[in-house]
This record gives structure tokens, sequence and C-alpha cells, in this order.
């Protein structure tokens, strides 16, 4: 019961990434894994649930692998350069393209809002945390790891949505330059000690 709820999620996923949510309908989601209108709709009874499902389960595969990144046994700068890594457009986190479709739709869908509102919480406390173990530990400087968590994510999500929606309006390359420097920034770092520490 469980695997076949996961399989409908991934498929939802699937094709939300591909037709967006708004032109999404249980048919396509039964379509992909060949199965009837009606399991869908057994498992989530309306397509708002069944978004809403599958960007909570996309959601809580992204927290656990930044948990897995953060709770490393390594320096706080080494897991936070990580993260930073992995979350940036650039790096393998997978699904900027659901969550721009995930952050449009949420305007007009409330169960989809307090699913992004959430998700968008934890990054960041997950974030702050790890950066005031670094602020303890004297790595680096950072008054305010909260805001310092907000800024960095506002820049990569902005920058995600510049690479995902706008073809070639800026490089992987630049893109990775530009998180490195202001993380470094962020942290009172030059962006050399910054790579150093991702070694």
């Amino acid at each position: 019961m469980a695997e076949r709820r996961e399989e409908l999620l991934r498929a939802a996923i699937e094709q939300i990434e591909a037709r967006g949510v708004a032109a999404v309908r249980i048919a396509d989601v039964a379509s992909a894994l060949g199965v009837s209108n009606a399991l869908v709709l057994y498992h989530f009874s309306t397509k708002e649930k069944l978004v809403a499902a599958a960007f909570t389960y996309a959601a809580e595969g992204d927290l656990a692998h930044l948990r897995k990144l953060l709770g490393r046994r390594t320096s706080a700068l080494k897991r936070l350069r990580a993260a930073v890594r992995w979350y940036a457009p650039t790096g393998q986190a997978k699904g900027w393209r659901l969550w721009i479709e995930g952050w449009a739709a949420s305007l007009r869908e409330p169960a989809l809002r307090e699913v992004a509102r959430d998700l968008d919480k934890r990054w960041k406390a997950a974030l702050a945390d790890v950066i005031a173990e670094g602020v303890a530990a004297g790595e680096f400087s950072c008054p305010d790891p909260s805001a310092t968590a907000l800024r960095l994510t506002a820049l990569l999500d902005g920058l995600a949505v510049q690479m995902t929606a706008y073809d070639g309006a800026v490089s992987r390359a630049r893109t990775q330059e530009w998180a490195d420097e202001a993380l470094a920034r962020e942290l009172g770092l030059e962006r050399a000690e910054l790579t150093a520490a991702g070694r």
C-alpha cells in the first residue's frame, strides 16, 4: 500500500515537472503508471490533495538529503559549503522546475502554500543552525545566522529561476562563482578561504 502510494507520488512529481501544476490531471498520473484514475483517487481523493502530497514527498526527500549533508563529521564550514553547493542550481539538487511550479501554484492553493512555507522554514533553520555552530567554533563570523540563511537561499532561489526559465541567462560557472562569493561574504571570509575549505 505504502509502496503504491510512493509510486503515485513519484509519477505525480514527474507529471508536474513536465506539464505544470495547472495542466496536470489525475489521468496523466494514472496513465504514466498504467493504472486507473480510480486507484489514484482512492489514495488521494482530489487532484489538490495529490499535488500537495507530491510536493510534501519531494520536500521531505530534499530535507533528508540536507540533514545528511549537515550531519557529516567535519567542520561547519565544509558542511555549509556542501549544502549550498548541493542546493545551488548548478548542484545535484533535482526539481528546480518542480519548485518553481510549486511557488507559482501556492499563490492560489492554500494547502500547497503551507507545504512550501514549511519547507522554506526548515531549510533556513537547518542552515542557520550550522552557521551558528561555525560561529561558536570560531570558524567564521556571522552576526545573524537566520538573516544569512535567508539571504543565501533567496540568492540561490533567484539564480535557479534565471537558469531554469531563461536558458543561457547565466552560466553554470558564473552561478557557482556568485554562490561562493555570497557565502564567503556572509561569513566574513575571503573566497579563497572558502574554496580551500571545500577540498
